[in-house]
């Protein structure tokens, strides 16, 4: 069933959570989104007052610990969700051959413990896997092994992959194909493709230029390219039943305030930092 109101369709959030730059200066100064003096054990749980969904980093580099998740769930509320990125051995070091089998089986039952806050796992692939027969084979031999209670979404970083048969491909399995704002492959490429989802959902990333040093205003305001997405996910709403969205830091220099300029775009509530300046009950 699709949804055709932006508002319940989409899911808006930043790539993490944990950052120092999002943390409020002196007293006097002006909020930035966490209240002064949060800690990092703290950021998750008022992160989650704001948005309602994230996606995690930290698992590209390692399955994470049971007890890792067990605080990821005690820290937010029932109706929060979690993006996972899929390890890096798997993507990068194996680049989905065999040798991955163990490491993706465990990180699977690792990622179940999340329940109902699961939203989606992200295969991130590296620029250099292109669609070159090999390349092609060991996504055709992957893609079986993937979990089909789990939902999937892959990242191409070579345009190459920007096929018919690929997103074929892809829907035999039911994995989307991830929508990316950044260098690697053209906007309007991206686009087309999203008139053409493969599953009934969308996940989307904006990414940006890697040359900022700080977090904590937005430096490069990238309204019209915002505008422009904002309608290609009205449409998607008409398409699927959920659209993940994420923002980098590296976008427009600061991820929440991205976020919560695409969440008044799509008639959803933003919570402004001074409100949660105002909720000393979260720490």
């Amino acid at each position: 069933m699709t949804a055709a109101n932006p508002q319940a369709c989409v899911h808006v959030g930043c790539q993490g959570w944990n950052y120092e730059d999002w943390v409020a200066g002196p007293l006097g100064s002006d909020a930035v989104f966490y209240p002064r003096g949060t800690r990092a054990a703290d950021m998750l749980k008022a992160y989650a007052s704001v948005f309602e969904t994230v996606e995690v980093d930290s698992t590209f580099y390692a399955v994470p610990a049971i007890k890792t998740v067990d605080g990821w769930n005690r820290r937010t509320p029932r109706r929060f969700s979690f993006s996972l990125k899929l390890p890096q051995e798997i993507t990068h070091q194996y680049a989905l051959r065999r040798g991955s089998a163990e490491t993706l089986a465990e990180f699977c039952d690792r990622a179940r413990l999340l329940d109902e806050k699961l939203a989606v796992i992200l295969i991130q692939m590296p620029p250099q896997f292109d669609a070159t027969p090999e390349n092609e084979q060991a996504l055709r031999e992957f893609l079986p092994q993937l979990p089909r209670d789990l939902r999937f979404s892959i990242e191409f970083r070579s345009r190459d992959w920007m096929t018919r048969g690929a997103f074929e491909l892809l829907a035999n399995y039911n994995v989307a194909l991830a929508l990316v704002e950044g260098p690697w492959i053209p906007r309007e490429t991206m686009w087309q493709m999203a008139e053409q989802p493969t599953v009934d959902f969308a996940y989307i990333r904006w990414m940006g230029e890697r040359d900022l040093t700080r977090f904590d205003i937005v430096q490069r305001p990238q309204n019209v390219n915002l505008n422009g997405w904002r309608e290609l996910i009205v449409a998607l709403c008409e398409r699927v039943s959920d659209v993940y969205a994420y923002f980098s830091n590296f976008y427009e220099g600061h991820a929440p305030a991205s976020a919560n300029k695409l969440k008044r775009l799509l008639g959803q509530p933003p919570v402004d930092p001074s409100d949660l300046e105002d909720q000393p009950s979260l720490f």
